[in-house]
């Protein structure tokens, strides 16, 4: 059997990791600047982590949800605490598209309703109707075209006012673009959003499966714009790796027998990784280290000619140039051996590290840039 062909694959075959070093099969060490797409939040195989996971794996690693797990409710009031948001209640699932699909259904339920406004580069995912939210027709099947979503322009208030009153269920939006490339709501336009949800019984989704878990400096994106969110889906940085996502439901929402359901989700092994990056974030600090190296990193960016500007908050960063970056990337991987990512914005150069690297960590990827550029 081979493997279905899915992605175009660089050269490299990583074979061990640690902080932010990978090393592949033949011994080269490679700078991670990139985390797996924002997966890698407190670096690879950071001991805490490491020592929690073997420690769970000699009790139990899995049991189904029809038993109680105290992990899950130790995990729900740690996260409140952390997050500011102890107004909520948790549903555990295995991923962020499994989050987000779980949210608009959630929605649904609540309002009876099933129309969704999303927006223009955004991207929820790969299942039914987190794909049919992403704005992404290659990657929509006919199936997921049966659900009724409206794309509007990020910031566009005259048109959000226009469609929202039109029997809407949800609008989900990033509170900063990932995918699509960085770009950000202002917060005047995410008031309104939230205002006229609830004039219009409507839910407001904070996807925050990139761009929270204190990757841009405050623990949710959406917190840098003080708005409350109805619903807000997690994924990503929340297991370091290992397969985790998560539904943060406001109280308001009544829980109902049969609404949500899941296998895998909420598992012992991956409480306890959620658990140990949250205690990381906390002994570590980790919030106010991304939020001070996305102030060094504007700084050093500035120092470079071919950046028009950056992107994005904290350590969910974005370098736009006036070239697309393809090119750069492989020159940066091959002959700089650092990671870096891609956007849907082709000319936009990602940057998504873990949330505990340093400033020497940036200087040695701004050297290597501008040796890549010149």
């Amino acid at each position: 059997m081979k493997l279905f062909d899915v992605y175009p694959l660089y050269n490299v075959t990583p074979v061990s990791a640690k902080g932010i070093v990978v090393t592949d099969d033949k011994g080269q060490d490679y700078l991670d600047f990139y985390g797996g797409h924002a997966v890698i939040s407190i670096g690879h195989t950071h001991p805490h982590y490491v020592k929690r996971l073997k420690d769970q794996l000699d009790k139990i690693g899995f049991y189904s949800n029809a038993v109680q797990n105290p992990l899950q409710e130790e995990l729900a009031e740690k996260l409140g605490v952390i997050s500011g948001c102890e107004a909520y209640n948790l549903f555990m699932c295995n991923s962020g598209a499994e989050a987000n699909e779980n949210a608009l259904k959630m929605a649904s339920f609540a309002t009876g309703k099933s129309k969704i406004i999303a927006f223009n580069n955004g991207f929820h995912g790969r299942t039914s109707a987190a794909v049919a939210a992403t704005d992404n027709p290659s990657i929509n099947a006919e199936i997921n075209q049966q659900h009724e979503v409206v794309f509007l322009d990020l910031n566009d208030a005259k048109g959000f006012e226009r469609e929202i009153s039109k029997n809407v269920c949800a609008v989900i939006i990033e509170s900063i673009q990932g995918v699509g490339g960085l770009d950000e709501p202002n917060t005047e336009f995410l008031h309104k959003v939230a205002a006229l949800c609830k004039e219009n019984d409507a839910l407001l989704i904070a996807d925050e499966v990139q761009c929270g878990f204190g990757r841009s400096g405050k623990f949710f994106g959406f917190q840098h714009h003080n708005i409350q969110p109805d619903i807000i889906s997690i994924a990503k940085g929340m297991g370091n790796g290992f397969p985790v996502g998560g539904v943060l439901i406001h109280e308001d929402i009544k829980a109902k027998y049969g609404m949500l359901g899941t296998t895998f989700g909420g598992n012992h092994l991956a409480c306890v990784a959620t658990l140990a990056v949250l205690e990381v974030i906390e002994k570590e600090n980790l919030m106010a280290n991304a939020e001070e190296l996305g102030m060094y990193f504007n700084e050093k960016a500035k120092e470079i000619p071919q950046v028009k500007r950056v992107k994005g908050r904290g350590l969910m960063l974005g370098l736009e140039f006036d070239f697309q970056v393809a090119d750069l990337r492989k020159k940066l991987i091959y002959d700089h051996h650092l990671f870096t990512g891609g956007a849907k914005d082709k000319t936009v150069l990602r940057i998504l590290p873990a949330l505990n690297i340093t400033k020497q960590d940036l200087d040695v990827f701004f050297t290597a840039l501008k040796t890549a550029l010149s």
